[in-house]
C-alpha cells in the first residue's frame, strides 16, 4: 500500500501472537516505519497516561455537532471521504473533471476482515466500502468531546488519523462501540487497531472507561 505524507508518524503495531507472527502495519495496510516493539511500547505508554472515567451521558449528541459530513478541511479541493478512499484503495479510477477527487472504482484490502473488496461508486454499491471513525463520534462525545469547540469537533471528525476505509457491513456492526464491546474479527489486525485508537485518544485527550482500558491492555499484552 502507498503511504501518504499526511499519515507519517501514525503509531502502528504488530499482529497478535499466535496468529502467524508479528507484522507492523499502518492505516490502509502499508508497512510501518516503526519496529514492532517500539510501536507496542509507544501504545502502552500512551494508554497508561489516558484518564479513566465513566461514560458521560449521550445527551445532546448529534452528528451535526461535529460539522457537515466529510468537509474539505484541508482545502485541497476534495472532501474527506474521497481523500480517504484515494489513500486506502488501490488501482483507483476517478470521475473526469474532478482533478482526481471523486473516486469511481478501486480495490480495498480490508484490514478488519482480510477480504479484498471491489469498490464501485453508486447509490447501491458505494456502501460496500465505508469510512470508519476509529473512535466513533458518539463515543468521543461521551468521553470528552462535549466540552470541545465546534472547530475542534469538526477537525476530529475529518482527521485522517481517525479514519479508515473498511468493509461496510463490519463498520455498521461496529457502530459506536469502543474496544470493550467490539474488535475487528480479523485477529491479526487487533494490535494495530488498538494502537491506532490509543493514538487518537492521546492526541485529543479523550478518556477511556475502565472496561475499555482493560480491553486495550489485554490486546497489547498479547501482541
Amino acid at each position: 500500500m502507498r503511504v501518504r505524507a499526511f499519515m507519517a508518524g501514525l503509531a502502528t503495531v504488530a499482529m497478535l501472537a499466535g496468529c502467524g507472527g508479528l507484522e507492523a502495519q499502518s492505516s490502509g495496510g502499508g508497512k510501518s516505519s516503526k519496529t514492532d516493539s517500539a510501536a507496542i511500547a509507544d501504545a502502552r505508554g500512551k494508554l497508561a497516561k489516558l484518564d479513566v472515567k465513566g461514560r458521560a451521558p449521550k445527551t445532546g449528541f448529534d452528528r451535526d455537532e461535529f460539522g457537515p459530513a466529510w468537509s474539505d478541511v484541508d482545502h485541497n479541493g476534495c472532501d474527506t471521504r474521497n481523500d480517504i478512499l484515494k489513500r486506502d484503495l488501490e488501482d483507483e479510477t476517478f470521475k473526469s473533471g474532478t482533478h482526481d477527487c471523486i473516486v469511481l472504482t478501486g480495490t480495498l484490502d480490508d484490514p478488519y476482515s482480510g477480504k479484498t473488496i471491489k469498490f464501485k461508486r453508486g447509490q447501491s454499491t458505494s456502501t460496500a466500502v465505508q469510512i470508519d471513525h476509529l473512535i466513533p463520534l458518539s463515543d468521543a462525545w461521551q468521553k470528552g468531546a462535549q466540552q470541545w469547540t465546534d472547530a475542534k469537533r469538526k477537525e476530529f471528525a475529518n482527521d485522517p488519523m481517525n479514519l479508515m476505509a473498511v468493509d461496510g457491513p463490519l463498520n455498521g456492526q461496529k457502530s459506536d462501540s469502543d474496544a470493550a464491546t467490539w474488535l475487528p474479527p480479523r485477529k491479526a489486525y487487533r494490535c494495530t487497531y488498538i494502537a491506532k485508537q490509543i493514538d487518537v485518544k492521546a492526541k485529543y485527550k479523550l478518556w477511556v472507561t475502565s472496561a475499555e482500558k482493560d480491553a486495550m491492555k489485554g490486546i497489547l499484552d498479547s501482541c
